[in-house]
């Protein structure tokens, strides 16, 4: 499956931004989805996972102000980020797996499939 992610910019705190993720060559709702950052510095951090189901995690950092969800007719995944900080600052990246189970879904290296990634830019 080939991921395409878009939807990065520049925002002020406070703002709004959502990221998507879009796949082609496989159905997107058989395959576990997720969101990871990497700031300037820093390694890989996971963000936010949806299972195949409904079931979604998130890093502490973000509950409350980000919501991963997928579109199946669109073959699209979204996160939704709302109160953006300073802090989440970073390139963004999604990526997706078929076979993940969840004690690995914090593990970039967990993943067999990425997108390019979206810088994602939050000034103070």
């Amino acid at each position: 499956v080939q991921l395409q992610a878009s939807g990065g910019g520049l925002v002020q705190a406070g703002g709004s931004l959502r990221l998507s993720c879009a796949a082609s060559g496989r159905t997107f709702s058989r395959y576990t989805t997720a969101w990871f950052r990497q700031a300037q510095g820093k390694e890989r951090e996971f963000v936010a996972a949806l299972f195949r189901g409904s079931t979604t995690k998130y890093t502490d950092s973000v509950k409350g102000r980000f919501t991963t969800s997928r579109d199946n007719a669109k073959n699209t995944v979204y996160l939704q980020m709302n109160s953006l900080r300073p802090e989440d600052t970073a390139i963004y990246y999604c990526a997706a797996d078929s076979s993940l189970i969840l004690s690995s879904v914090w593990s970039h290296t967990a993943y067999a499939y990425w997108g390019q990634g979206t810088l994602v830019t939050v000034s103070s």
